[in-house]
């Protein structure tokens, strides 16, 4: 998997920023891409994934209103919209890939590289 960054992903609380995550043809042993976000100092937080075959969407309760999550098959790209931006959404996301539904971020694999988002003013 490979985690396209927003160029630098700095933005003014109450911005938008778009993240992508593109995976190789051949991946296709997963049920869901999923999107995880980690600030300093704290865990690895679930905000939402998104089913391979129906397309279908779960989202933490801090995404909800805010993020939406798509996919693009022809570009084997799944994109993270992220509106509404605050500072506590200040962190490093990851994408990476389930074999099941789960929010749990050790049911994940082939992560991403990872990329820095910051909400300030």
């Amino acid at each position: 998997f490979q985690l396209q960054s927003c160029g630098g992903c700095l933005v003014q609380p109450g911005g938008s920023l778009r993240l992508s995550c593109k995976f190789s043809e051949g991946s296709s042993d997963y049920f869901a891409i999923g999107w995880f976000r980690q600030a300093p100092e704290k865990e690895r937080a679930f905000i939402s994934h998104i089913t391979k075959v129906t397309g279908g969407t779960y989202y933490a309760d801090s995404a909800k209103g805010r993020f939406i999550l798509s996919r693009d098959n022809a570009k084997n790209t799944v994109i993270l919209q992220m509106n509404s931006l605050k500072p506590e959404d200040t962190a490093v996301y990851y994408c990476a890939a389930t074999n099941m539904a789960t929010i749990m971020a050790d049911e994940y694999h082939y992560w991403g590289q990872g990329t820095q988002v910051t909400v300030s003013s």
